[in-house]
């Protein structure tokens, strides 16, 4: 599967779930998951039940991470695609004070910091521990995949 490139610019590579592909937003202000599953599909509504469901499972679990592990007590879930079409979905973890709060992060979250490679490699134990991630070997703070 392609990721589109936008979304390659946006994020780094986390590692694979199934067949789809876990993103983390560059910016490390807040966590900002994106989910792209494998599919054609233009919209998540668009999906079988059965997959929607796999799907929802997988978000399910990126919330509890956020909401109690990372601390976060909200959690924004989003899939709009008008820039990128690629179905992708975003998975936030919010609280007051954050950033950019009550706003959305689309078009608000200001310039912040990235990810300290101890602070990824801390999340990406977190993941694999609690969402059963299949983290990539080759995955740098500097970039995609490569």
């Amino acid at each position: 599967m392609e990721i589109h490139p936008q979304l390659l610019a946006d994020c780094l590579v986390l590692g694979n779930w199934g067949n789809d592909t876990l993103l983390l937003h560059r910016n490390a202000s807040l966590p900002w998951f994106i989910l792209v599953p494998e599919t054609t599909a233009a919209d998540f509504l668009d999906l079988a039940s059965a997959r929607r469901a796999e799907l929802l499972e997988r978000l399910s679990s990126l919330s509890r991470l956020l909401k109690h592990e990372l601390g976060y007590c909200k959690v924004n879930l989003g899939a709009i695609g008008n820039v990128v079409p690629q179905m992708h979905l975003h998975v936030v973890g919010r609280q007051p004070g954050d950033a950019c709060w009550p706003k959305p992060v689309w078009g608000n979250l200001p310039e912040g910091p990235t990810y300290t490679d101890a602070a990824l490699d801390h999340l990406k134990e977190q993941l694999r521990s609690h969402c059963a991630l299949d983290i990539l070997p080759s995955f740098r703070t500097g970039g995609p995949r490569e």
